[in-house]
């Protein structure tokens, strides 16, 4: 079976094309992706502007799907599939790649399948050269999300913290722009900070010992903005390095210390990170030598496959279908859920 996946939740346009094998005999399989980003276009606002962001994807979503199926060596007559990300995200964004999945799926005769974003992201580590095995710890960590789950098999998740407030992409998002980086900020923070010395600043870290894997970042951001204004208005290239490795620091120290919580607290040896802030190199690097003194295995995304894609979201479906999971429409209707619990998915 073949899956075609779109992915259109945001601000990244992502086709991809999966085979998936019979239930018991192996993982899907990734055979063509392509994936346009529209950084540069929302970099001149700060931040990603929906419009925009909507009628870029409506430009780039078939020349995508061309791009895929030329790659693949294949044509729309050999999809069994089509599978979209139904929510949550950016309402007119959705429209469009649920619109152009539906409606292809439509004329070719075959189901759509609407996917939860946040699944794509749990479920991408399984594309990855060394992927888990169920059950794990999952840390589901982005710029809308932050959350810590018990994954027993695909569609049975257990919440066991989130962010009461802003998420960790968030707070790097944030914290980059009161430091004058652009958009998106999270990886020039992290560049940044290569420079700069961790301890230099004193910052808060909310919920650090409340004895539950719940995160707060909120507080961290209104002390980088104290701290900002205390620099004032010409802050040298080191203080700046400074306060960026030091806000980085505490990101990467809430991060870990919750997952290994929450691994102490499930008793499983197994912990999957998955979303954008998991490309991140600190936070790699702090949670293998953690999780390797627990005996603890760490798996992660491709570093290509930790920002939006339509890989995972073929992936996805991919192992819903093998499990007969999910609802398979084929009249032609659909709808997007910008608000969508993962739990209820």
């Amino acid at each position: 079976m073949r899956v075609l996946g779109f992915e259109s939740s945001c601000d990244e346009t992502g086709v991809a094309l999966v085979e998936v094998p019979d239930h018991g005999h192996g993982l899907p399989r990734l055979l063509a992706q392509a994936l346009h980003s529209q950084i540069a276009m929302h970099q001149a606002y700060g931040g990603v502007v929906p419009e925009l962001a909507s009628r870029d994807h409506i430009r780039r979503v078939l020349p995508l799907t061309r791009d895929v199926l030329r790659d693949a060596d294949l044509t729309l007559a050999d999809i069994d599939v089509v599978a979209y990300t139904q929510g949550p995200g950016l309402a007119g964004a959705l429209l469009v790649g649920a619109g152009v999945a539906v409606s292809l799926a439509a004329a070719l005769g075959k189901p759509a399948l609407g996917v939860h974003h946040l699944e794509g992201h749990l479920l991408s580590p399984f594309l990855s050269v060394d992927p888990p095995e169920f059950p794990f710890v999952a840390l589901l960590v982005s710029g809308g999300h932050t959350q810590l789950m018990r994954v027993d098999d695909v569609g049975s998740y257990e919440i066991l913290g989130e962010t009461i407030d802003d998420a960790a992409g968030e707070a790097f998002d944030k914290s980059a722009k009161l430091l004058g980086l652009p958009y998106p900020g999270g990886p020039h923070l992290a560049k940044l900070a290569q420079a700069g010395n961790p301890l230099a600043f004193e910052l808060p870290r909310p919920l650090l010992r409340s004895g539950k894997p719940d995160f707060s970042f909120a507080g961290l951001k209104t002390a980088v903005l104290t701290q900002v204004k205390r620099l004032g208005d010409a802050p040298s290239e080191q203080q700046r390095a400074d306060l960026a490795a030091s806000t980085q620091a505490v990101i990467v120290e809430l991060l870990v210390r919750k997952s290994l919580l929450a691994l102490k607290e499930t008793g499983l040896k197994r912990l999957v990170v998955a979303g954008g802030v998991g490309a991140n190199a600190l936070l790699r690097q702090e949670l293998n030598e953690a999780c390797a003194k627990r005996s603890v295995r760490v798996h992660y995304p491709e570093l290509s496959l930790c920002t939006d894609n339509g890989a995972m979201i073929a992936m996805a479906a991919g192992m819903r279908l093998q499990r007969d999971m999910g609802r398979l429409r084929r009249d032609g209707s659909f709808e997007v859920k910008p608000r969508w619990d993962l739990a209820s998915a």
